[in-house]
Parts: structure tokens; sequence; C-alpha cells
């Protein structure tokens, strides 16, 4: 079995410390946990976090900028042969870690990935779109095509990943390019079912602060299909309406979304990418 690293990548997620106690109980235990903090991560709330596993091999390093420029310069500090991606507001059951690097283990896959399921019932509208959403990604677009695995619930042959790299031109939607780049690369890529990881969606928000935030995934995602020149594919996909009132409110946002993001990806597209380096953790 190949040595593992976990990495959380996190600003200041509350929840920090209950995705870290969950993995001091895996059966396989991961030979190191990698917090990866973007700016304004506060020095209080990561030690904080870092004391609810104890015992545990914990590394912190911080990094400039938002959370994929953390994730993106934290990979350059990961000398595991498997890196896995667990978020800061997702709990482990005690099974995750083995059953998700299984096919790696035996040589069945490059990379792979697992479901969420939701820490606790749906408490509004939102949450019953939304919940309804990736229970149909999970039913129907990954086991299909595995680029649509959220990353925060995968793991990567290190050197593999770090060769394709992220590209934090495109935020919110680097798990889809990295992904579409790594099947064009020749990668293997697995769903895993049974590795499944609770999800808290944090506190209920209202619909417009829903639209705002699903705006700005759809602008990213539609950036990286342009990128990877995926967008002819992905409007020629049969998928089931999500029998919720907001689809409409959501299929209304996709034209604008892809205009918005023609405008982006041509302003940014020949910008150099920067991977970013540790910052030296603060005094205090």
């Amino acid at each position: 079995m190949g040595t593992v690293c976990v990495e959380i990548a996190v600003r200041d997620d509350p929840h920090l410390g209950e995705a870290l106690a969950s993995l001091t109980r895996q059966t396989r235990r991961p030979d190191r946990v990698l917090i990866a903090a973007s700016t304004g991560s506060p020095p209080g709330f990561l030690r904080s976090a870092v004391g609810a596993a104890p015992g545990f091999v914990v590394q912190v390093a911080r990094f400039p900028g938002g959370v994929v420029d953390a994730r993106a310069g934290a990979q350059t500090l990961i000398e595991e042969e498997i890196t896995a991606f667990l978020d800061s507001d997702e709990t482990a059951p005690p099974e995750w870690l083995e059953r998700l690097v299984a096919p790696l283990d035996a040589g069945a896959a490059d990379f792979s990935g697992g479901p969420t399921r939701p820490a606790r019932p749906p408490r509004t509208s939102v949450e019953r779109y939304m919940e309804a959403l990736e229970r149909s990604i999970y039913e129907e677009l990954v086991p299909a095509r595995v680029t649509y695995l959220p990353l925060q619930n995968t793991a990567w042959r290190t050197g593999l990943l770090t060769k394709l790299g992220f590209d934090p031109r495109i935020p919110f939607a680097e798990d889809h390019d990295v992904e579409t780049r790594a099947l064009r690369a020749g990668l293997r890529g697995a769903f895993v079912p049974e590795a499944w990881v609770y999800h808290d969606p944090g506190p209920s928000v209202g619909v417009l602060r829903w639209a705002r935030k699903r705006y700005r995934y759809l602008v990213a995602m539609a950036m990286s299909l342009l990128k990877n020149d995926e967008l002819g594919r992905r409007l020629g996909e049969h998928r089931r309406a999500v029998r919720h009132p907001l689809r409409y409110l959501e299929a209304a946002m996709k034209p604008i979304a892809l205009v918005h993001a023609r405008l982006r990806w041509r302003r940014v597209q020949g910008e150099r990418i920067v991977i970013p380096s540790p910052e030296p953790e603060p005094a205090g």
C-alpha cells in the first residue's frame, strides 16, 4: 500500500476540527494531514483545529490568495505516493480512506472519487434543491464521466497530479478542469460509491444569496468547458431535470453565465499560471 497524505484546503471554516477528528478514526490512517490555509485564516483558529487531532501528524501551510491558490501551492509540499482531498466542512466515516484509495492500491485507477451525503436533513427550499441536484450528479453524470467528481472527495497518484497541476484562473471549477485534463492525458478514473463523506451545508441561506454563489460556479464551470473545448459535448449530454422550481432560475442564469465566462476567459487565458509559495507562519 502506498503512503497517503490527506489535504484539507481551508480559509476559516469552523468545521475544520470535526474534519480532522474524523481522520483520526480511519481504518486506513493517513501518513500525514496537510492543511492548506489561504489568506485570512486566523492563526488561533488553525491551532485550535489542529488540537482536535492530538498525536496525529498534521502540517499547516499558508498561501497567499484564495483556496484554489492554496491547493495549487500545497501540491509542491506533498511527497507521499497518494494525495487524498477532504473538505473542511466534511466528515469521513472510518472506512472512507481505505475505500477511496483501494482502486489506486490495486493498480486499477490513477484517481478515484466518492459521493457526499448531507450531514443533516434539508431545512429550506434551497437545501432541498441542492440535495436533489447533487444526487442527480452522482446517479447520472459521475458514473458516465468522472470529470464531474467534486475534488473534495478524491484520491490521486501524487506524481501524476503534480504534473497536471491546478489552474488558479478557474476557481470553483478547478476540479472539472484537472479531471478533464487527466482523462485526456490517458489517466484512469474510478467512481467509488461506497467511499462517501458527510457534507455540512452550513447556515441556511436565502434564494438571492444562493443564486449569487451558484452564478459564480456556473461562470467558472463554463470557463473550464471553454478552456478544454468541452462545451459542445456538455450541451449534448442528456440528463433528467431536477424537479424543483429553482431549476428554472438556474436555467435562466446559464446563458448569462456563459457570456460572462467567455469574456473572463478571453481576459485571463493568456496570463501565466503562478503557483504560490508558502508564507511564513505569523507570530503569536
